[in-house]
């Protein structure tokens, strides 16, 4: 939870950008630059990631003066960052059309009964640890292949709540989803991905 000191020097921030202040900007730039590519990169990959910061920084300083601070700068910029990169996604031909929260993944449904409930849970055992796989790449290389191919909304929803941790309510703003379609998205994101580590436990392969 931030702190008064970290309000205020964010305020002072923001304050001195609005001013364009040099400094101020080089400044967001060092401290915002890294959340803002992780999370184009998740969008238009690590071609197009600098550009579209890159553009969401100079949409940014123009809209400074009417940022009202309801969210934190960081959510802010991630949100714009997210806005611009589903801009490159609608003009490549790209964009995954947004999912219906409510509808469970037909990969799944088998395994859940009427009340969503696991009928089937994972079963997660193996001679091998989860940390003995990544040592050697195999299971980070199939986590990465199969965060890739997970619907944009959910894929969006665990990286920002789980890898970047931001909070619940942020990750709202940045998506522009409620707190309970947000719930719904990693929890499916997450079933997903039990569903990956039990088979490739089970056999082995991606």
């Amino acid at each position: 939870m931030p702190t008064p000191q970290d309000r205020n020097d964010e305020s002072d921030l923001i304050a001195r950008l609005r001013a364009g202040d040099t400094d101020a900007y080089q400044n967001a730039v060092r401290r915002f630059t890294p959340t803002m590519l992780a999370a184009a990169r998740f969008y238009v990959g690590v071609d197009k990631a600098e550009d579209v910061v890159q553009e969401s920084w100079i949409k940014a300083i123009r809209a400074i003066q009417t940022f009202e601070g309801r969210a934190s700068l960081k959510t802010w910029l991630s949100r714009i960052v997210v806005n611009q990169a589903k801009n490159v996604l609608r003009q490549s031909g790209r964009e995954v059309p947004l999912e219906s929260p409510e509808a469970l993944d037909p990969a799944l449904a088998s395994r859940f009964g009427p009340n969503r409930r696991w009928i089937q849970p994972p079963t997660l055992t193996s001679h091998e640890t989860a940390e003995q796989w990544l040592e050697r790449g195999a299971l980070g290389d199939c986590l990465d292949k199969h965060l890739a191919a997970l619907p944009e909304q959910q894929r969006s929803a665990l990286m920002l709540f789980e890898v970047h941790q931001h909070k619940s309510d942020d990750v709202c703003n940045i998506l522009e989803v409620s707190a309970s379609n947000l719930r719904v998205l990693i929890h499916r994101a997450r079933q997903r991905m039990f569903l990956m580590v039990e088979h490739f436990q089970e056999t082995g392969e991606c």
